[in-house]
Parts: C-alpha cells; sequence; structure tokens
C-alpha cells in the first residue's frame, strides 16, 4: 500500500506551469520533512551568508554547535530535491542534528535550481561553496583540513561531483564524501520491480533531466553523472548509503563498486525495506532513523578525528 501510495501521488508534471508544480511539491516536502524529522532547537550559532557564484550569488546557511571556540571541521551539505526543489528550511532539523552529534560546522548550500538555471550551475555552484568556505575558514571557525561533503538524492551527486572539482581543480582537500541515495547516472532511467508488491517504481529521472539537463547528451558529463567518470582515483573516502525499494540503488551500489576499484575507501549499506527520501523517518521508525543517523554521524567523527591515517 505504501508504494502504491507513493505511485499514485507521482504524476505527470507537464500541464502544470513551473510555479505551481514546485509551490505543489514544496509543500509536500515541507510535510514529508516535518512528518518524518525531529525537530530540533536552533543552535547557539546559525546565520545565512551570501556566496559570490558565478553570474550572481547563492546563499549558505552555517549551522555552529557552539558560539566560540577552537575551530571546527565542517560538512558541506547539499539538499536533494532533483536539482528543482528544495530550500535551506527544509533541512534545518537535519542539520541541526548534524552539527551538534558530529560536533562540526554544518554548511548547507542553496545552490541555484533548474530549470531556470541549467546544468552545470547546480555543480559550479557547489564547488563554489567549498571554496568559499576554505577562504573565509578563520572568520567562520572552520578547521580548512577537515572538511567533508555529502548530500541526498540529487544532493549526493553534487557532493560526489564537486569532490570530483576539487580533485580536478587541485583542491579544496575532503576528508569524507556521504553520499545517500545518491544520482549518479543521468544516462540511464531503469525502474525497480517489486515483484512481492506487483507494482513497478520509476526513477523519477525523466523529471530530473528534463529541468536539469539542456540537451539530453549532457547526461553523459561526469559532471552529471559521476558514475560515468573514467577515472574515480583520488577521491576522499565514502559512505554511500542505499535504500532496497529504491530505484537508484543500483547506480549507487555501482558508484561505490566503482571507487572501491578506483581504490577509493569506500563504505556501502543498504538500507533494508526503505524507499528513496525515506531515510530519516525519525517520527515512525525511531530505532531505524537513529541507526541511519548515527551511522552518518560515527563515519564524519572518524573522518575528522586530527589522528585520522
Amino acid at each position: 500500500p505504501l508504494f502504491r501510495a507513493i505511485l499514485a501521488s507521482n504524476g505527470s508534471q507537464d500541464e502544470v506551469p513551473l510555479s505551481e508544480a514546485r509551490a505543489a511539491s514544496h509543500k509536500a516536502m515541507e510535510q514529508f520533512v516535518t512528518g518524518f524529522y525531529a525537530p530540533r532547537d536552533p543552535l547557539p550559532s546559525e546565520a545565512d551568508h551570501s556566496v559570490p557564484v558565478a553570474g550572481g550569488s547563492i546563499a549558505v546557511r552555517v549551522y555552529c554547535p557552539e558560539p566560540a571556540g577552537p575551530a571546527l571541521p565542517c560538512h558541506l551539505y547539499f539538499h536533494g530535491g532533483g536539482f528543482w526543489l528544495g530550500t535551506l528550511d527544509h533541512f534545518d532539523a537535519l542539520c541541526r542534528a548534524v552539527a551538534v552529534d558530529a560536533h562540526c560546522v554544518v554548511m548547507s548550500v542553496d545552490y541555484r535550481l533548474a530549470p531556470e538555471h541549467k546544468f552545470p550551475t547546480a555543480a559550479q555552484d557547489s564547488y563554489a561553496a567549498l571554496q568559499w568556505a576554505c577562504d573565509n575558514a578563520d572568520t567562520l571557525g572552520i578547521d580548512p583540513t577537515r572538511i567533508s561533503v555529502g548530500g541526498v538524492s540529487a544532493g549526493g551527486n553534487l557532493a560526489t561531483v564537486t569532490a570530483l572539482m576539487a580533485r580536478d581543480r587541485c583542491g579544496p582537500g575532503l576528508v569524507l564524501q556521504v553520499l545517500e541515495v545518491p544520482v549518479t547516472d543521468l544516462s540511464r532511467q531503469d525502474p525497480l520491480h517489486i515483484a512481492d508488491e506487483g507494482i513497478e517504481l520509476p526513477s523519477g529521472k525523466d523529471v530530473y533531466c528534463r529541468h536539469y539537463l539542456s540537451d539530453p547528451a549532457e547526461a553523459l558529463d561526469p559532471l552529471a553523472s559521476p558514475l560515468l567518470a573514467q577515472d574515480l582515483s583520488g577521491l576522499p573516502p565514502a559512505l554511500v548509503m542505499c535504500a532496497e525499494y529504491d530505484p537508484l540503488a543500483a547506480e549507487g551500489k555501482a558508484y561505490a563498486d566503482r571507487l572501491k576499484q578506483a581504490g577509493v575507501p569506500v563504505e556501502h549499506i543498504c538500507w533494508p525495506g526503505q524507499f528513496h527520501g525515506a531515510q530519516p523517518m525519525a517520527k515512525l521508525i525511531p530505532q531505524e532513523a537513529a541507526a541511519y543517523h548515527n551511522r552518518i554521524v560515527g563515519a564524519l567523527r572518524q573522518a575528522f578525528r586530527k589522528d585520522r591515517g
């Protein structure tokens, strides 16, 4: 029944104006997030900043678990939403939880959305945010030698694409990438067949691609489809989190396998019984949600240790 409800809500948006489709989707996203994320009080230090990027500026929201003190490691977070949805406000509770529990600064990145801003704008914005964080490390109270990236779905794509760009552009260096149900290959739109439910879950990437890409051929670019990159060596260690009933699970595993083959330390976890975007169900399955969250926090704490390696 759960899967059928998801499918029923996944109707075509072709006839709906973009502004209406986005507003409706944001309302649904807000209900989804507030229904699943346990609320968190604001932290002692939270501030929005403007980051200059090519052709304009983007906002980032910086969460610090303590008002002042020694420089802390930093986790850059890229929200999901198929490259055309999502705001900073949707993920306040998540970012606060990671900041407190991993004892790090979290910087949530409000990259520009498609279709107003086509590929590779979101990727370029994401890398610019990483550069800005390092350039302003002293002001932000960040240790520039202990920075990680992470995100969910499209945000997972942008996190590992940012890592690719950092490798190819001589930095900044990263200590970890946390990829949650990541989009890694926009060139394929394989559905997931669930035999015991007698249904087929579409990947939804037709919507992503229609909004994000100017030309279908752009899906072959590694900055859109990191799974297609010829060389994945030299990337930071990765935690790749997939969900059993997610059409993107196969490409998430394929990306984890490619990273391993390239010599990158990888932990790949496929969470049983879960579907795309349902990983933070703190109000519905608190023990499962806690295990999921703690796995991410544990990986961050380990990567941020000053005596690592």
